[in-house]
């Protein structure tokens, strides 16, 4: 009875938890170039000093959608999206190196080119720092031209260009800030064969009717899971019943 109990009880908790990961799915779906997170369930024996005779439900994140999303024009001259596979080098709080595919890139006033999130994007050097400018255009390969301020119409200069890379989806993981980390460790190269497009953003790629769906499916599991617990009390209540003299 209390094997039934305790499998029934992990099984409402994981639950919840695949909940959020599609509450977590569906608040981002107007998050630009955001990946959504899949989510899976998995029986585990239990171990101990005795044989693992006794299971317990698990929902695990194996991984993430890398689907892109669809490129949505702007016009804008900051909005860059990447073309077919690829990434943008970033950092986190720490200073590590992270990946990312946000281009709704802004200027801070200290002339650090960042994107909506406030991620720095890397250039062959490092954060980009741009000076003042009336005008800048981003090429396909991440050169970023501008025409420095007061200068003339001809006077345009290369001050730096986006580093962009292409590592194995399978040594990729996602930090908890949303940014993606190499599993291993390993350095992110540049690759001259990844290209972006200018004026476009990249939208995220959760499907809304489908994690709606598969809110739906988890709130009955939920309820299945409830019932059982109580089918194991009321089962109780009845035994005790019985034994009594």
């Amino acid at each position: 009875m209390d094997k039934l109990l305790y499998i029934a009880m992990t099984g409402a908790r994981e639950t919840s938890l695949a909940q959020a990961n599609s509450a977590n799915n569906l608040a981002n779906a107007k998050t630009t170039a955001f990946k959504a997170e899949l989510a899976q369930f998995r029986a585990m024996p239990v171990y101990g000093d005795g044989h693992p005779s006794r299971a317990f439900v698990m929902a695990e994140r194996p991984g993430h959608n890398f689907d892109q999303g669809s490129a949505q024009t702007t016009g804008r001259n900051l909005d860059v999206a990447i073309s077919g596979e690829g990434w943008f080098v970033t950092q986190n709080a720490e200073g590590e190196e992270r990946l990312t595919r946000r281009g709704d890139l802004k200027i801070l006033p200290t002339g650090e080119l960042v994107n909506g999130a406030d991620n720095p994007i890397f250039g062959d050097g490092g954060p980009i720092a741009l000076p003042p400018f009336e005008k800048i255009d981003i090429a396909k390969d991440g050169t970023i031209t501008i025409l420095p301020l007061g200068a003339e119409e001809t006077a345009t200069a290369i001050v730096d260009r986006i580093r962009m890379v292409n590592p194995a989806l399978s040594d990729l993981e996602k930090d908890t800030n949303g940014l993606f980390r190499s599993r291993e460790g390993n350095p992110f190269v540049a690759d001259a064969a990844v290209s972006l497009q200018s004026g476009a953003l990249e939208s995220s790629n959760v499907s809304v009717v489908g994690e709606l769906t598969n809110m739906i499916n988890l709130s009955r599991q939920y309820e299945v899971q409830v019932k059982l617990m109580a089918s194991v009390e009321e089962n109780g209540q009845v035994l005790d019943r019985l034994l009594q003299p």
